[in-house]
């Protein structure tokens, strides 16, 4: 029960503090595509502009996810026995008798 306890509190300092330390960054983590293409571009006279679908806000992300994750679902339900084949079938498709 001690290690438990040990275990927890560790846990919850160990979150405290990288919750404190993201706040009281102030800076922003640049990117590769904001540190080194965006450099590349500029110097080429081709300034970044705005996406055509810009998905950064609002609820398109989820949505976009949604799809994917429904789209994987439907695959792989469609070919479940095919991934997940009866044990015997298995045996059979292994040995190849």
């Amino acid at each position: 029960m001690k290690k438990i306890w040990l275990a927890s509190g560790l846990i919850i300092l160990l979150a405290l503090g990288m919750y404190i330390g993201l706040r009281t960054s102030d800076s922003k983590w640049a990117g590769v595509d904001e540190s080194v293409v965006e450099k590349f571009a500029i110097e080429a006279n081709r300034p970044p502009h705005e996406p055509l679908i810009n998905i950064e806000h609002g609820d398109l992300p989820l949505l976009l996810f949604l799809l994917a994750g429904a789209a994987g679902g439907f695959a792989a339900g469609y070919s479940f026995r095919g991934l997940f084949p009866p044990k015997d079938k298995a045996n059979h498709l292994a040995t190849g008798i």
